[in-house]
């Protein structure tokens, strides 16, 4: 175990921020990860996951441990179901591709989004009509007070709409070391009403679709709205889709009578914060060497050399905006750093 000292984080966070960790190490089993929260030499310690869920704003005193826990295990399967454990490190959409080349569905609508299995039931990802929870049985957490292993099933991570128990109640105090899935190997019930996925279905021709092809719709639609992070530093979504109660958004229908929104329940409707930002004139705006995105203006893009700062402060200056134009408050779905 060999702790690297002035390491840049450039390629292990999305946004593709030029910051330093003073300390940085990357543990491959969980024996390693343990041994490394031992050493008392370095009482700040930041885990690092995929990186995609982040914005770094300056250098990193503490050490970074870069959690690259690998392996897909079929825990048990029958018939119709099959139950998948996948390790932290595992990049997301890699093991979304490998459920589907096992023709394991369940998953095909969150196709393509950026990060690791780790770090997906701490936010509750999802896109197109579906959530992580959805087919999350439970994950295994490391226990950073005593360092044993816990398990949390569905009920226990208290999902809601891109929260858990992970960014509230223990926040800070575990580490996510696997998750596990239940999936479909029959009768997949496919999702495809949710925005745009029937239309590109209709586009490439097919019209009796199978999981495969639910998952390269949603990739199409993605690369066609979403700048790849390769390219293109960025973190995804930025912001929240806000939910406001249904009153409010009758009063927002008088000034803006397009203003779309999806139910959520009887009493609160959810509006995309992309159609707010857009309306409020930052699609595709640019300042210098950052900027929103020209086809998705939920997403804020580093165009090369711009700084965590100054992301941040134009993140800011929309959430100003939005509130001063529609009285609403949408929150940053990354974490700052």
């Amino acid at each position: 175990m060999q702790i690297q000292h002035n390491i840049s984080l450039k390629k292990f966070n999305t946004f593709g921020i030029e910051v330093n960790a003073r300390y940085f190490i990357s543990v491959n089993t969980l024996a390693e990860l343990i041994e490394v929260l031992k050493v008392k030499d370095y009482p700040k310690k930041l885990i690092l996951g995929g990186g995609s869920n982040m914005l770094l704003t300056k250098d990193v005193e503490a050490l970074v441990i870069h959690i690259n826990l690998k392996g897909i295990t079929i825990v048990k399967e029958d018939t119709n179901h099959a139950i998948i454990t996948a390790n932290a490190g595992e990049n997301w959409h890699e093991f979304v591709l490998w459920c589907l080349s096992n023709n394991f569905g369940g998953l095909e609508n969150m196709s393509l989004i950026p990060g690791n299995v780790g770090t997906s039931p701490i936010q509750n990802i999802g896109a197109y009509g579906i959530e992580l929870k959805d087919n999350f049985i439970s994950c295994e957490a490391l226990n950073l007070e005593n360092l044993k292993i816990e398990s949390f099933n569905n009920k226990d991570c208290n999902f809601g709409y891109r929260n858990s128990i992970f960014k509230n109640e223990v926040k800070g105090k575990y580490i996510i070391t696997s998750v596990t899935f239940k999936l479909t190997k029959t009768n997949h019930q496919l999702h495809t009403n949710y925005g745009a996925i029937t239309s590109q279905l209709e586009n490439m021709g097919i019209t009796t679709p199978t999981i495969q092809d639910v998952s390269n719709a949603v990739i199409a639609i993605r690369q066609s709205k979403l700048p790849d992070p390769k390219e293109i530093g960025n973190s995804g979504s930025f912001f929240k889709n806000p939910i406001i109660s249904t009153e409010a958004f009758n009063q927002l229908k008088t000034n803006f009578p397009e203003a779309p929104s999806y139910p959520v329940s009887k009493t609160e409707v959810k509006v995309p914060a992309g159609w707010l930002i857009e309306t409020a004139g930052f699609k595709g705006k640019t300042f210098g060497n950052y900027g929103v995105h020209k086809k998705q203006a939920l997403v804020l893009v580093n165009y090369g050399g711009a700084k965590g700062q100054e992301i941040l402060e134009l993140s800011k200056l929309i959430q100003k905006t939005i509130y001063r134009i529609f009285n609403i408050s949408i929150e940053a779905e990354v974490n700052i750093l």
